[in-house]
């Protein structure tokens, strides 16, 4: 009896949380975090979506290593990690693609012509924070 009482509990808990819009910010953030960063790092290797060493500055195409394909590679390999960790460590993998939009931000200010897409990095930027703050509350709250 003891157990359909903790079962009950536990699914009513889960359907509060599920009503907390702070909790469902939460959710969203981390699932959009998760998959945008995992499919476009996957794509730095098909360029289905667009030419991505066209968004690699001239400066530092200069000082990597190889081509800006190849640099593009490990952009790819960076952002599939990220995405990882949001999924499993959001606490942490918040600020880890809010530091990876920062550098993006950077490289993307010294491009003429790509300030539209650096604004819109700066707001997923914010997003990757507010995600890394919510997670300090609802991802502890799980443990």
């Amino acid at each position: 009896m003891t157990s359909v009482t903790t079962g009950t509990g536990s699914a009513a808990r889960r359907r509060a949380a599920f009503a907390d819009p702070g909790y469902q910010a939460f959710v969203i953030l981390r699932t959009g975090f998760t998959v945008a960063p995992i499919l476009f790092g996957l794509d730095k290797f098909a360029n289905l979506l667009v030419d991505w060493p066209a968004y690699l500055a001239p400066w530092i195409d200069d000082i990597v290593p190889g081509s800006a394909r190849t640099a593009m590679y490990a952009v790819g390999v960076i952002e599939i990690v990220a995405g990882l960790a949001v999924a499993l460590a959001p606490r942490f993998g918040g600020w880890l693609v809010a530091g990876w939009l920062a550098g993006i931000i950077v490289n993307l200010l010294t491009i003429p012509g790509y300030y539209d897409i650096a604004l819109r990095d700066f707001g997923l930027l914010l997003g990757a924070v507010s995600l890394a703050r919510l997670a300090q509350r609802y991802h502890a709250d799980r443990r």
